[in-house]
């Protein structure tokens, strides 16, 4: 099996050498239309899917046949859960800011703006986790000896 992904990979490798030496220049304006373009694309798309298909599959795999695993891995979703829904609470639909981005052309809506906060929030909600959680076992550790 190992040989044959092997052999499958060097292949795709080889194509794409080839299909890369055959792109056309950047000058010419039907570029984009060319079939080696194309094919590379549906290449591309199709490793894609098979790395997704794979992560997927195996992380569900290790994921249900780990012991407590499961209760873990939903804890961690109740927890970002909560983090999205604190987050979205706390951001605003502020109509000012609807109406600054109207009058620079910009069409939104007060749910966009309040959307865009909440990932806003979450981000930086999560980065304070992510410093504590770095920081207070090295603190830690260097006042209790």
């Amino acid at each position: 099996m190992n040989k044959l992904v092997k052999i499958i990979l060097i292949v795709i490798g080889l194509l794409a050498a080839v299909l890369w030496f055959s792109l056309p220049s950047a000058d010419d304006p039907n570029a984009i239309n060319s079939g080696s373009m194309n094919f590379m694309f549906i290449i591309m798309y199709i490793l894609l899917a098979i790395a997704v298909v794979s992560a997927v599959f195996f992380g569900f795999t290790k994921l249900l046949s780990t012991k407590g695993s499961l209760k873990k891995a939903l804890f961690g979703i109740g927890g970002l859960a909560i983090v999205v829904a604190i987050s979205y609470g706390l951001s605003s639909d502020n109509t000012q800011v609807v109406t600054e981005m109207a009058s620079r052309g910009i069409e939104t809506t007060e749910s966009t703006v309040k959307n865009i906060g909440m990932g806003l929030n979450v981000f930086f909600i999560l980065t304070v986790i992510a410093v504590v959680l770095m920081v207070f076992p090295g603190l830690k550790k260097m006042f209790v000896k």
